[in-house]
């Protein structure tokens, strides 16, 4: 995968308050989410990609140029800002057709994208006809989601784009962004809502204090996590001769168990060597085992892993 974003020795401060302290890291093609808590230096972060501001000290690129006051590079990156800064006495499709326009398209041009992009971002005809100021805020981000399109960018940047959603619109606009990945468009998202990120991401960045704390694909960053353990729940009829034989194998690092639901929580170690040993302890025991699940894999866990 070629790199997109690349940042080295990046600082942004304001007065004594660092937003970014000296990152590098690389962004690939694809889908790349930016998480961390408040305060964390993601709006920073999309700033200077944006070209909203300009680095303190060191570079970063995107598609090998410098951002800042760069309008050959900018026209190539589509912006969906939190903030919410419609105008509320227009109708979607004219204040589209306006941005197109600003962006060098003739007025037919410009009404037959404006019209792509609304259907795009499934906002139904008949909400075209109304004032904005009548829109829901899941609506209104449809609507944000569809001017960031509206020039056909290689680069779409979306500043929590889930804000106000229900979960089928959540749903929707994650099928949205996948089939603009696949059709060629990198996407970088900065959001609060993981499970959202973590189905539709291919590579993660974990920031804060305005540090990087880690990046890369999940299973990279689970893999460089030191005492990093594996958390399974199993659904058995005796949970507490299974997790007699678990312990005897050497792997088990913790457990805890559900007596009502004759669920076993264990902790290993070792993924690997508890895989090896696992298939002779469910056939020696006798037991029945109704469902194994992982409990380490999401996202939450390894965003609280690192920040912890």
């Amino acid at each position: 995968m070629s790199v997109i974003i690349e940042a080295e020795e990046l600082s942004r401060w304001y007065g004594i308050v660092m937003g970014l302290n000296n990152v590098s890291f690389r962004i690939h093609q694809g889908i790349t989410g930016v998480v961390g808590p408040n305060g964390a230096g993601k709006s920073t972060l999309i700033g200077i990609i944006t070209g909203q501001l300009k680095v303190s000290s060191g570079v970063l690129t995107v598609y090998g140029e410098a951002p800042w006051n760069n309008p050959r590079l900018l026209g190539r990156i589509g912006y969906c800002p939190e903030k919410d800064s419609l105008p509320k006495d227009l109708k979607p499709q004219a204040w589209l057709c306006s941005l197109g326009m600003i962006s060098g398209l003739s007025s037919l041009e410009a009404k037959v994208r404006s019209e792509q992009m609304l259907d795009t971002v499934k906002l139904g005809r008949p909400h075209w006809k109304k004032k904005m100021k009548q829109f829901s805020k899941g609506m209104r981000q449809r609507v944000k989601l569809a001017q960031a399109l509206m020039h056909k960018p290689d680069l779409l940047v979306l500043d929590e784009p889930m804000n106000g959603l229900d979960p089928m619109g959540r749903q929707e606009i994650a099928g949205i962004l996948k089939r603009l990945a696949a059709e060629g468009t990198d996407i970088l998202i900065s959001s609060h809502i993981l499970n959202e990120l973590e189905s539709i991401c291919r590579e993660i960045l974990i920031l804060n204090w305005g540090r990087i704390l880690a990046s890369g694909s999940q299973d990279n960053i689970q893999a460089d996590i030191k005492q990093w353990s594996e958390e399974l729940s199993i659904r058995c009829d005796q949970p507490e001769q299974l997790v007699r034989r678990i312990f005897d194998t050497g792997v088990l690092k913790g457990f805890h168990m559900d007596l009502l639901e004759d669920r076993l929580y264990i902790r290993i170690g070792d993924a690997e060597a508890f895989h090896k040993v696992w298939l002779d302890v469910l056939r020696d025991s006798g037991l029945n085992i109704y469902e194994i699940r992982s409990e380490s894999r999401s996202l939450k866990q390894i965003f609280d892993k690192v920040t912890g």
